[in-house]
């Protein structure tokens, strides 16, 4: 049943970020509201895709490549249609739409069935690790698209020339930019003390030098040198470029959490 409601939300997804690129070239509101609706259903098939997930596998689901790729996918489209009611960006949904499309395809892709949860992670930290971590990756997520519309824009506007897409104002993106960084930074400063805390009542070690955990710190360095900076003038073009490459960063420790660790470690 959940293969059949991702499979939907797939086309959904995909008829959505086409609806989005058509508005954003053509201006046509009927497509703006066709890409709504679309990204709005294939979220309510997905979030019933997730719940059934939970209720047949328990916390068990979180630990397997497709669900955490599911997971991430679902958080990111939530942030999206959340952010809607406050500021529409339509030129955002356009690349949210296609990393959604993207992610869903690979955790169907990589789906596994059922996985039991080992024994040591049976623990309350597991869903207080989980849950603020993946928030903060698809915040994350969320900034890098953010940071692509940046560069965009700018781009069009040293060339002096108006581009194809209708894009929001430098500042209008910068400050977007700044305030996903710092929720992001905030929750994924509790997702890192809440793993180590896990890592501690599961392996009794906080730190194991792993890959995961190394390149989360060190994409916990870089956001928080980029949220210091901000104060000294590091805005705009180098935030947007310091954005992408914490992103690029958490993107490589997600697959070594799944590809580069041995089974019932991938938490840490």
């Amino acid at each position: 049943m959940e293969l059949l409601l991702f499979a939907l939300s797939l086309g959904l997804y995909l008829t959505s970020a086409a609806a989005f690129v058509a508005h954003i070239t053509s201006g046509r509101v009927l497509a703006h509201r066709i890409a709504l609706v679309a990204l709005t259903a294939a979220f309510a098939l997905d979030t019933v895709a997730v719940v059934l997930r939970l209720h047949s596998v328990g916390l068990g689901a979180l630990g397997t490549f497709h669900d955490q790729l599911s997971l991430l996918a679902w958080l990111i489209v939530g942030l999206y249609l959340g952010l809607q009611w406050r500021a529409p960006l339509a030129v955002l949904g356009a690349l949210v739409t296609p990393l959604a499309f993207l992610l869903t395809l690979s955790s169907y892709i990589v789906f596994s069935g059922a996985d039991r949860l080992p024994a040591e992670l049976d623990t309350a930290w597991l869903p207080a690790h989980v849950a603020p971590a993946f928030l903060g990756y698809a915040i994350f997520a969320l900034a890098s698209c953010v940071s692509l519309v940046y560069l965009l824009q700018e781009r069009q506007l040293k060339a002096k020339r108006r581009g194809r897409f209708r894009l929001p104002s430098l500042e209008t993106l910068d400050n977007l930019n700044y305030r996903c960084v710092a929720w992001g930074f905030a929750l994924f400063t509790i997702g890192i003390v809440t793993g180590s805390l896990l890592a501690k009542a599961a392996w009794g070690t906080f730190w194991s030098w792993e890959p995961v955990q190394v390149l989360s710190v060190l994409a916990w360095l870089l956001y928080a040198v980029l949220l210091q900076a901000r104060s000294i003038g590091w805005r705009g073009r180098r935030a947007a470029t310091l954005t992408l490459v914490g992103f690029a960063l958490l993107v490589v420790s997600l697959i070594s959490l799944n590809l580069g660790l041995p089974h019932g470690r991938s938490f840490g």
